[in-house]
């Protein structure tokens, strides 16, 4: 009978390592619970052989996840999903695993749940397992995972996440829902006014250089930047790209990313926006791992990764180092002033009450709602402003394309 290594710990917290006999990892698993301990590792270090091969009983490809591409958020939110659902169903890891495989196209995803089949078949634990892939399941993904693992509620933990992250693709989708228009308007209103540069400016310029009109200042700057952008076409899309380059230069240097980060905060009318959307990523990321089980310094060294944002990444870092001195959270969150005295004062009562995890999901419930009213508003303010800026711009133009024609039909008429 294969031979079972594990890791696992008491109702304690106390680690415990030993040995056992079971005809299957599944078995293994189930008679270390039935002591009353969570499994954390688990390995067979007998009979191995056996476990090589996959339901099919053929060998899986060892190069099966150097599968060249990458897992999208929209692959990963449905597998997590469909997961939750098969183990509230009560279904065994391996074939739930087993039954999203079999549905899956060949790719990536596919290949990565075929390897971590293997590996827990092997005797590893799902956390560890997925582990083994970062690419397709982030630290955070993990560490909720081994949490659900750790308190017995897999199915619990997963359908959290799952929630957790459709709701963070939401989020994401409002905001650049809420960018897209306004760029795609400003993207057309530049090159219709860099055709109107490159192609009538100069039918014009040759007109008026013909019938040797004294062109007025307004005139000859039109003229002039029309030039160049004709000899110096490149610049139309060099500027733009050696800016970008710049930025993203400057953006790797730590202190001038966290004042940058600083700044987009303040940023008029686009500011709030990015301020509400990394709180409410802070909050219910927080939230998540705190309701999973996971310790609260391990949840903020998770949260600080995926802010996205160098200054709360230095507010957490704050909180962090109040709570491992006996501290609370509001306190240095209220320090950072990144936060409204509404969120920290709730975030405050949460912890008075032993009810964090609440307080966060309601903060960030109520910020996503504020968002969306945001973007919506932010789409209908822009679309004027843009409106105003073509007309401004084209109607500028004009006045200085006819500026020379009545000049020259003021002294024609003088000369009459």
């Amino acid at each position: 009978m294969p031979i079972f290594k594990y890791q696992a710990v008491d109702s304690k917290g106390t680690s415990v390592k030993d040995k056992l006999e079971a005809l299957s990892s599944e078995e293994a698993l189930d008679t270390i619970r039935s002591k009353g301990f969570y499994p954390t590792r688990i390995k067979q270090v007998k009979d191995r052989a056996l476990t090589k091969h996959t339901t099919s009983g053929k060998p899986r490809n060892s190069l099966s996840s150097i599968t060249i591409g990458k897992v999208s958020q929209k692959q990963i939110n449905p597998f997590t999903r469909q997961l939750s659902t098969l183990q509230n169903a009560d279904i065994p890891v391996v074939q739930s695993l087993t039954i999203l495989e079999s549905q899956m196209k060949k790719g990536l995803l596919r290949n990565t749940v075929g390897d971590i089949i293997s590996d827990i078949k092997g005797g590893d634990t799902l956390s560890i397992s997925m582990s083994k892939h970062p690419k397709v399941f982030d630290k955070l993904y993990v560490n909720l995972i081994n949490a659900g693992e750790i308190s017995g509620s897999l199915d619990i933990v997963l359908e959290r996440l799952a929630t957790y992250r459709e709701k963070t693709q939401k989020l994401k989708r409002k905001i650049m829902s809420a960018m897209m228009y306004p760029a795609t308007v400003i993207a057309a209103s530049c090159l219709i006014l860099t055709c109107i540069m490159i192609f009538i400016i100069p039918r014009f310029a040759k007109m008026f250089e013909e019938m040797g009109i004294a062109l007025p200042l307004l005139t000859s700057a039109i003229i002039t930047i029309s030039n160049f952008l004709i000899t110096h076409w490149y610049s139309i899309f060099g500027i733009p790209v050696v800016l970008f380059v710049i930025i993203k230069s400057i953006g790797k240097i730590k202190r001038c990313k966290l004042i940058i980060d600083k700044l987009k905060f303040k940023m008029p009318i686009f500011g709030n926006l990015i301020n509400k959307a990394v709180i409410s990523r802070f909050a219910r990321t927080l939230a998540t791992l705190i309701s999973s089980g996971v310790p609260i310094l391990e949840a903020l060294n998770n949260v600080k990764n995926i802010t996205g944002n160098s200054a709360m990444t230095e507010a957490v870092n704050m909180i962090h180092d109040s709570i491992r001195e006996g501290e609370s959270i509001a306190s240095p969150l209220r320090k950072s002033k990144i936060c409204e005295a509404m969120v920290v004062n709730m975030i405050e009562i949460g912890e008075q009450t032993g009810e964090l995890d609440k307080m966060l999901v309601k903060i960030a419930d109520n910020y996503d709602n504020e968002i969306e009213s945001i973007a919506e508003s932010l789409t209908s303010m822009l679309e004027p402003l843009i409106v105003i800026f073509l007309g401004i711009s084209v109607g500028t133009i004009v006045v200085a394309l006819f500026l020379p024609l009545i000049k020259l039909m003021n002294s024609l008429g003088g000369g009459i």
